[in-house]
């Protein structure tokens, strides 16, 4: 039976995941089987309930428990739950709650890209992305656009972050996803063989005199293509373009040199999709 439970400091430690740990405490390197991350908002954690995530507490304003978040709660019975009005939240987190509903969650366990890519496509390939608003972007762009997973760098933000997330409109949760590698020196030459011997052809999205541009005939005659993004304002490190089958550019007018990461994502996604 749910527990509904009336807060009013920050003392009892079953907040600490929505008052007091870091990213990196919630996510538990040392110990993955007791990760959390923080879904935000009734559609997001809808949408994690909906690929079997497990909720371990809500924190929310008191009017939402028969209100919007209603929904959700129906389908968490066992669930704890922590509220209080609007103002009291507001001093205890430091933040407006979006859409007033919080819920921690047990992470998923990990996938391997080799698991996920066994009948993939198509899938996008992020270097050293440390932006947690263009993860979520990313996923949202990958889950709209035909990407069969997205596979990350060791060096990539989490995207179970709570930004991420929120961002990604709980995507992250429909595209699955592994990291290609446990630490930095897995990438590239690590990461690009665990593709190829998947039968990726890998494309570069890179500013390059010798790149082709995104629309070239070629690229969608491969039956498997993985798209590779570089961080925010370096891009693609040059080894991991000498490692890649295709440097791909996308033709840009009025002197603009670049997109957006996700920009640039949205478009090589929908571009190059399987059809």
């Amino acid at each position: 039976m749910m527990q509904i439970i009336e807060i009013t400091d920050l003392s009892i430690p079953e907040l600490a995941p929505y008052t007091k740990l870091t990213e990196s405490q919630l996510r538990n390197r040392l110990e993955p089987e007791k990760g959390i991350f923080i879904a935000e908002s009734p559609k997001v954690i809808g949408t994690a309930l909906d690929v079997g995530c497990e909720p371990l507490s809500f924190l929310m304003e008191r009017r939402q428990i028969d209100g919007p978040a209603a929904g959700v709660l129906a389908r968490c019975p066992d669930a704890t739950v922590y509220t209080a009005d609007r103002s009291v939240l507001q001093v205890l987190t430091g933040y407006v709650l979006t859409r007033g509903v919080l819920c921690a969650m047990r992470r998923p366990a990990p996938h391997t890209a080799e698991e996920l890519c066994r009948n993939a496509h198509r899938v996008a390939v992020l270097e050293g992305i440390v932006d947690s608003t263009n993860i979520g972007a990313i996923f949202r762009g990958a889950a709209a656009l035909g990407m069969d997973a997205v596979l990350l760098s060791p060096s990539c933000c989490d995207p179970l972050c709570r930004r991420a997330v929120r961002v990604s409109m709980g995507t992250v949760f429909q595209v699955p996803w592994a990291v290609l590698g446990d630490s930095p020196a897995d990438w590239p030459e690590g990461g690009m063989a665990r593709l190829h011997a998947m039968g990726f052809k890998t494309a570069a999205m890179a500013l390059d005199n010798r790149a082709v541009s995104i629309d070239d005939p070629a690229l969608h005659t491969e039956d498997k293509l993985a798209i590779v993004l570089g961080t925010e304002g370096d891009g693609l490190a040059h080894n991991t373009i000498a490692h890649c089958d295709y440097t791909v550019m996308i033709p840009m007018q009025h002197g603009v040199d670049s997109l957006n990461v996700a920009a640039a994502g949205a478009v090589a996604f929908w571009e190059l999709r399987k059809r």
